[in-house]
């Protein structure tokens, strides 16, 4: 579909928001939806996004789904999921329903327009240490090993470890 193809291209999504506590910015559903809707007029395609709810085990999971479709009445559409954390202090059930509902639109919409979190750190907002910028600003082998060791879950990030390695080595 040419038109996805070319609101792809042209969507600017601004990271809109700041986190204060941990001294981030961050896009939410609502900055993707404000900076796609003028390329939605433009290219004459309607965008639907849709919710449900599964239970796996016993943990409930929003599963998002974003459609495009376009004049023609071509559609192309990408599934989301996110947990409701039932741990989350001072929230209702409606607040954690919200929460991962918003989170689960947000990636949907990220893959379904190819915007690119991978610099954002949405998990920070739990409290997750950025390890990408830990990597990023290691000034030594033995800086980046020390990093290295304290990653909990090494596969997203082994291609920055990889570069700044080489940048490393070759400096």
């Amino acid at each position: 579909m040419k038109e996805l193809l070319q609101i792809q291209n042209e969507l600017k999504a601004p990271k809109g928001q700041y986190n204060s506590f941990a001294k981030y910015r961050y896009r939410s559903c609502e900055d993707i939806l404000e900076a796609v809707k003028p390329l939605l007029v433009k290219y004459e395609c309607l965008l639907t996004l849709s919710d449900r709810v599964e239970m796996v085990g016993d943990r409930h999971y929003i599963i998002t789904t974003a459609t495009l479709q376009n004049s023609k009445g071509l559609k192309v559409s990408v599934e989301s999921c996110a947990g409701e954390d039932e741990s989350k202090k001072g929230f209702d059930a409606s607040q954690v329903s919200g929460s991962a509902s918003s989170y689960a639109r947000k990636i949907a919409l990220g893959g379904l327009f190819l915007i690119d979190d991978g610099k954002d750190s949405d998990s920070m907002a739990t409290g997750a240490v950025d390890y990408r910028k830990q990597l990023e600003d290691c000034k030594s082998i033995a800086e980046l090993q020390s990093v290295w060791k304290s990653i909990p879950v090494k596969t997203p990030y082994q291609k920055v470890k990889d570069e700044m390695k080489a940048k490393l080595i070759n400096n």
